[in-house]
């Protein structure tokens, strides 16, 4: 199952684990990249020191290909620019802003840049400034989310653009991908699968909430102050909806996320913890080692994609 993507970075399956912050370091970017897939550190809002740290660890671990991911939001955003470039990382994700100003010096280290997108207009703007290929990703994913689905983004945006797509957003399973393939992508993103494999270090609290969640317990909070961002329900999802139904103010409801998502991950709250999830967290059903979980989804894929051809 060969692809642009498979050839741009070098993998053997056209499958690229989410890069989750707290959850997304380098064992578990490690794993998926031995896997055949293509592992990604999320920096998140981590010090340049800490994602360079990172990288060191899973280049010891593999040798196959894998990636950062950068929140442009970050304050340190420019020294983990610059430590990307100098430790030379197959490839860059970015969200949360415009990489444009560190696009050359990445395209000089040889890195493929790849940012998410949550529209067209975006994805064209990133073709214009260089971009390798674009993540389109669907509001049906965990953590901070756009407005459009993925069964209405990822086509559009594979019509608008010259560039390879990858598709994220609801994909679980090889019959995800498969779809994925059907919408004009050519390789898709994974977050919550991940988050519960074997590897992850996240928290047994928070990966048991993923393996017993049923299709509608994800809610999106911060919806009234444009910053949506889907989770589990709990006590602090309560919390957060009743008074943004009140009309708290933005500062006010940030109180209430502030380190919550460290919280879910390292300390396993899930009562006032963020347990960033995505839509399919139904259909997450038991905890799997990375390899498995590839296995497991491309072979799924490959008898639906032939049964397809025949």
């Amino acid at each position: 199952m060969k692809t642009r993507i498979t050839k741009l970075l070098g993998i053997e399956y056209p499958l690229i684990q989410g890069g989750m912050a707290w959850v997304a370091e380098s064992r578990l970017a490690a794993a998926v990249s031995e896997a055949g897939g293509f592992g990604i550190i999320g920096a998140g809002a981590a010090p340049a020191a800490i994602v360079r740290e990172q990288i060191r660890q899973c280049r010891a671990m593999t040798d196959k290909p894998f990636g950062v991911n950068i929140m442009l939001m970050n304050p340190e955003a420019q020294d983990i620019a610059g430590v990307v470039a100098e430790e030379g990382v197959t490839a860059v994700t970015t969200g949360a802003g415009n990489p444009g100003r560190y696009m050359a010096d990445w395209k000089a280290a040889g890195i493929k840049v790849i940012p998410v997108v949550a529209s067209v207009a975006q994805a064209r703007m990133m073709e214009r400034a260089g971009a390798d290929a674009v993540v389109a990703e669907g509001m049906e994913s965990g953590g901070h989310i756009g407005s459009s689905t993925t069964m209405t983004l990822v086509p559009q945006v594979a019509d608008a653009v010259e560039i390879p797509v990858i598709a994220a957003g609801g994909i679980g399973d090889g019959r995800g991908l498969a779809a994925a393939f059907m919408l004009g992508a050519e390789a898709v993103q994974m977050g919550t699968r991940f988050v519960a494999a074997k590897e992850s270090i996240a928290h047994e609290n928070y990966k048991k909430k993923i393996i017993a969640a049923k299709d509608i317990d994800s809610q999106v909070t911060g919806m009234s102050h444009g910053h949506p961002v889907r989770q589990l329900r709990n006590q602090m999802t309560r919390e957060y909806l009743k008074l943004e139904k009140e009309g708290a103010s933005f500062e006010e409801l940030e109180q209430l996320t502030v380190g919550a998502l460290r919280r879910a991950v390292l300390e396993g709250d899930i009562v006032n913890g963020s347990l960033m999830a995505g839509q399919i967290a139904g259909l997450v059903g038991r905890e799997q080692t990375c390899g498995e979980i590839i296995r497991e989804i491309m072979e799924q894929a490959a008898a639906l994609l032939e049964r397809r051809g025949s």
